[in-house]
């Protein structure tokens, strides 16, 4: 028992390490998130479809239209994606990405006519990472997100789309 008072004086020596003080000014941000308002972009040209990898497992072609990418203030990632099957047939989606919480938004489909079809149901839901077949696993891991953190603009989403395009 003799020792255990020079314990107490030592600890917080060894917790904070030598000279190290607590911050304090550092004041943890506590606002709750909130998803900025959303206006659906202009439907996609083939001229600005930049392809990227999603797995051996599936012959469908995956391309993000990279005028549509944005990082918003709220910190998702949204993009235009068109996936095209071997026959030709397209699937034209206008989603979000938040890289913090690992999950997916879909705001709007797109139709033959080359217009929008707002999604009245949609709804943040968690992105599967287990599955070769999931795009939103690959734009998470490889393009759009860094360790939880998003890219910061839409030329670094860019610039990673064409990295991963010419690395397959």
């Amino acid at each position: 028992m003799k020792f255990l008072p020079a314990f107490l004086f030592i600890l917080p020596a060894l917790c904070f390490g030598k000279g190290e003080v607590l911050n304090p000014d550092f004041v943890e941000d506590t606002t709750p998130w909130e998803e900025i308002a959303v206006q659906l972009p202009p439907y996609p040209s083939d001229r600005n479809l930049a392809p990227f990898e999603v797995s051996s497992a599936t012959s469908n072609k995956f391309m993000i239209d990279t005028a549509s990418i944005s990082v918003g203030q709220d910190k998702v990632v949204r993009y235009t994606i068109v996936i095209e099957s071997p026959r030709g047939a397209r699937t034209v989606n206008y989603e979000g990405l938040r890289c913090d919480t690992m999950e997916r938004k879909l705001y709007a489909f797109g139709q033959s006519d080359g217009k929008w079809s707002e999604n009245k149901r949609a709804a943040w839901e968690s992105i599967k990472v287990r599955s070769l077949l999931s795009y939103h696993k690959a734009l998470f891991e490889d393009i759009l997100c860094d360790v939880g953190i998003p890219v910061r603009d839409a030329e670094e989403a860019v610039r990673k789309l064409k990295q991963s395009a010419g690395s397959h």
